[in-house]
């Protein structure tokens, strides 16, 4: 066993892996460790610091998810823009579970909008999972504010998938937007430009939020499709 691998063993919690493999039905058991993500948080911001940290950077892939999720938080401390949006590029293939996905979400991406929408629309043309969910998760964090665009709203609806994981940050897309950018996003929610499924979660997502009036969603309740309870708590 490796140095890296001796202490991340040396921080692992047996109850919270078991916590950790229900939440992650994609990861089998025995390549989860038991890390507590803010222990992980804290030695990652150490860690990045060391030349070490880049050479792990280049050894994908991972054996271990703790391993994953180390590199996602280590690509949150790069400065370069292309650099960090690169490795990011290069590491999303060898994503396999949500929590991981949505632990990435570089500093440096907010002060670079206009190259990030590039690598976003690169990311959202691939045929892995967690590449598109990614995609998406960039349109939600850095462009529904003041630089929020209709045509944005329209990308994310115009995606075909299959995939739980993606159908459900599509879902997430739209709830926020309701959220910031309520009169814009609507219509997409009124003309059902969403898949059955993804639009009901959207609406659901939508009522349980804070940051939407109780007569929006009361007209929000309105606008569900008819079907089958809604399931499903896998994020």
């Amino acid at each position: 066993m490796d140095e890296l691998k001796k202490i991340l063993f040396s921080m692992a919690d047996e109850k919270y892996r078991d916590f950790q493999s229900a939440l992650m039905p994609t990861v089998p058991k025995e390549k989860i460790i038991g890390i507590r993500t803010p222990l992980l948080r804290k030695f990652s911001k150490e860690y990045s610091k060391t030349e070490k940290a880049k050479e792990f950077l280049k050894n994908l892939p991972h054996e271990y998810y703790e391993e994953n999720n180390l590199h996602a938080f280590l690509l949150g401390y790069m400065t370069n823009f292309k650099e960090c949006a690169r490795a990011v590029t290069d590491f999303l293939p060898y994503v396999d579970n949500w929590a991981t996905c949505d632990s990435m979400s570089p500093k440096v991406f907010k002060n670079h909008k206009e190259e990030l929408l590039e690598y976003i629309k690169i990311w959202l043309s691939k045929d892995d999972i967690y590449s598109v969910r990614f995609g998406i998760k960039m349109l939600m964090e850095h462009f529904l504010d003041s630089d929020f665009k209709t045509e944005y709203a329209k990308t994310v609806a115009d995606i075909k998938s299959e995939e739980y994981y993606v159908r459900m940050m599509q879902a997430w897309y739209f709830a926020t937007a309701l959220a910031k950018q309520y009169d814009a996003v609507l219509p997409f929610i009124e003309n059902r430009r969403l898949e059955k499924w993804t639009h009901n979660k959207a609406i659901q997502k939508s009522i349980e939020s804070y940051r939407i009036t109780e007569e929006k969603k009361e007209y929000l309740r309105k606008l569900k499709i008819p079907g089958k309870k809604q399931s499903g708590n896998k994020s």
